[in-house]
């Protein structure tokens, strides 16, 4: 294992991979992540290397059209790395392990314009589906409104659940009291798991656009903050609310997006607690460094840094800014997958 890994692990954090190829599943495994997320970018991502063309070629000679090659790949995909991770699952009784299975994108897509009803409808009916005789696998549905009133169902039903596409503390607390409220409605709360994922970097990104009178040394620290403030809410909430398993944060989006940055920007800021899912180039990097890392989340800038922060960056537009563009990023890449399955098929079939 890296030794620069080893500390990050030793101070408390728990490294997952964003991603599900099987070769990146086999490496970061081996430097200690205990866990995985997918999403469509990823899934295209893997199909365009050629490496699952026998897997495709087979689901076309079965007459599958696109859209059911694009979920049975993406669902054997993650197939794989549940099993890859299935023995941290054991040995942490359910406490990690798991990996994130997201639901269709396109319910958000704002072309198809679906009625908010039959989104959570939606929602629900596909959180049942992909979950159904899954150990280790979390359901990951957005913070949008249709989201956010599905997860209450999929919560009592014994769904795991993994609340994504977070910006705000607001998101995070009405994501929760959902969650918790459908929870409560089981009869055993003995396998109860949550994750509420926050972005990070794309909020920094935000800022250095809509914000450009934070001073050099506030700069570039808002999405550090607000996953923090939001860590120390869940922490405090939980700690009210105790459960046999951890209800954790997910500090997703760490990868930097600044060349001046250092690519464990984020992975050093918010090291020492609850989950970390970095993309693979980020782990690659922190596992090639000499850094050495220490419990920093819940260490918080100086309070004139707090003060400038809060007084100029609007949160609510911040959250609107970015859901907008979220939910763009969220449909979009789910077009490229299947359109990435249509191109392979013309292909395969020549």
């Amino acid at each position: 294992m890296s030794q620069a890994i080893q500390t990050l692990i030793a101070c408390g954090t728990k490294l997952y991979l964003d991603s599900i190829d099987p070769e990146l599943v086999k490496q970061n495994l081996a430097w200690g992540a205990v866990g995985a997320t997918s999403n469509p970018i990823i899934v295209a991502g893997l199909i365009a290397t050629g490496r699952f063309d026998g897997q495709i070629r087979k689901l076309i000679d079965q007459g599958k059209d696109d859209e059911t090659i694009a979920w049975e790949v993406t669902d054997q995909l993650v197939r794989d790395a549940q099993t890859a991770f299935h023995p941290v699952w054991v040995k942490t009784k359910g406490d990690a392990g798991w990996v994130s299975f997201e639901l269709d994108p396109l319910i958000e897509d704002t072309e198809l314009n679906m009625p908010h009803a039959d989104r959570v409808a939606r929602y629900i009916e596909l959180g049942r589906k992909w979950s159904a005789g899954h150990e280790n696998r979390m359901i990951k549905v957005p913070a949008t409104p249709a989201g956010i009133e599905a997860v209450k169902t999929l919560a009592a039903e014994g769904v795991t659940l993994n609340v994504t596409l977070i910006f705000s503390d607001r998101q995070y607390v009405e994501a929760r009291s959902q969650v918790w409220a459908g929870a409560q409605k089981r009869k055993s709360l003995d396998r109860f798991k949550s994750v509420y994922s926050i972005f990070v970097s794309r909020i920094d990104q935000f800022t250095a656009k809509d914000c450009p009178s934070l001073s050099a040394e506030a700069q570039g620290l808002y999405g550090i903050v607000n996953a923090k403030r939001i860590w120390q809410a869940n922490q405090q909430f939980w700690s009210q609310h105790p459960t046999s398993l951890s209800q954790e944060i997910i500090f997703a989006s760490t990868g930097t997006k600044s060349a001046s940055d250092a690519p464990w920007k984020y992975v050093g800021a918010l090291a020492g607690s609850d989950i970390q899912t970095n993309p693979p180039d980020t782990n690659k990097a922190v596992a090639a460094s000499s850094e050495t890392f220490t419990r920093q989340v819940d260490q918080l800038p100086s309070k004139a840094i707090l003060d400038e922060l809060d007084s100029i960056v609007s949160v609510e537009r911040l959250e609107r800014g970015l859901m907008e563009e979220g939910l763009s990023k969220f449909a979009t890449p789910q077009k490229q997958l299947l359109a990435t399955i249509t191109s392979k098929r013309e292909a395969l079939i020549v």
